[in-house]
């Protein structure tokens, strides 16, 4: 059955697709953002269908409309974005959440918290489940993004135990391809566009910390499955165990762009960078009978294939 479905955050990077794939479902879209690092450009093809609207506001003033299910993914979500201005990120995570908590609360709808593996700071339990309380610096440049989630997740529990909110609650970990913001920061995007670029192909530290990447339609396939069942309402981990070092996606990279002449080249690891992050899946598996299906190099090829044609159509 048809939905009418609002997804906050609806031009960034997963939302474009969350979007997507909504639409091809056959639901009402609702894509909401204020295009601080969402982009029209993401869902351009989605402008003309007759079931997708768009409208720019931002999530930390309320927002009153008509709809069956909410998807709250809207927060800067990489360090470069977050740390831009950081009072407006924590603004984002905890008025965003009390303001899509309130229309979920008068409209009955069910809403889902796009929440973080960053919740679990830098963690000293590997893999990381679920029921890991984390190591969070309350007080560091990365707190008001890292901070901001866990108390949004707080609000979520408070909205449902007090006023019986319909909630879901899933922690993304490292999430990749396309429509990625080519300046975000993030390790995939900036390895492929430097070495796109033939840039030196920057790591911090010494390479031998460890994340671990899903492919994004792996996500979507997890947020959307975690939405429509009614068995558990999270959180819940998405992402991909598969574990590599940062010095291993860079040799990856620069072997799948066999035309690029980059170097790898070490700086100082940033302030409260975690040493792991790699998700345990079990609830994930058990609960909604999901694990990942796209292998790195399956996920890299489009991926560098779209940061080649952002490269090619902006020279």
């Amino acid at each position: 059955m048809s939905k009418r479905i609002l997804v906050t955050g609806g031009a960034g990077f997963i939302g474009s697709h969350l979007c997507k794939r909504l639409l091809d479902e056959g639901n009402e879209v609702l894509c909401v953002d204020s295009f601080f690092t969402g982009s029209r450009g993401n869902i351009h093809q989605l402008l003309e269908n007759k079931n997708f609207e768009l409208l720019r506001h931002d999530v930390t003033e309320p927002l009153f409309v008509e709809v069956d299910q909410i998807y709250n993914l809207a927060c800067p979500a990489s360090p470069v974005h977050y740390q831009f201005d950081p009072i407006h990120t924590v603004k984002t995570s905890v008025l965003g959440a009390i303001n899509m908590l309130g229309l979920a609360s008068r409209t009955k709808a069910r809403i889902l918290q796009a929440s973080t593996s960053e919740v679990y700071g830098d963690p000293e339990v590997h893999p990381q489940p679920e029921s890991y309380w984390g190591k969070v610096n309350p007080i560091g440049i990365r707190s008001c993004y890292d901070e901001g989630k866990r108390c949004a997740e707080t609000l979520f529990f408070d909205y449902h135990r007090e006023k019986n909110v319909d909630i879901r609650v899933v922690r993304i970990f490292n999430t990749y391809g396309p429509h990625m913001n080519a300046n975000d920061g993030r390790v995939v995007s900036n390895f492929i566009v430097q070495a796109l670029k033939n840039e030196d192909i920057t790591i911090y530290g010494d390479g031998s910390q460890t994340r671990s990447f899903q492919f994004v339609d792996d996500l979507v396939e997890a947020m959307i499955r975690m939405m429509n069942q009614e068995n558990v309402i999270g959180p819940i981990n998405t992402g991909n165990p598969g574990e590599f070092t940062i010095k291993e996606l860079a040799e990856k990279v620069l072997s799948m762009i066999p035309e690029s002449t980059s170097k790898i080249v070490y700086k100082d690891l940033p302030s409260d960078d975690p040493r792991q992050r790699q998700p345990d899946i079990s609830l994930a598996k058990k609960h909604l009978d999901w694990e990942p299906s796209v292998k790195l190099d399956d996920g890299l090829r489009p991926t560098i294939d779209y940061f080649k044609s952002i490269l090619e159509s902006a020279a």
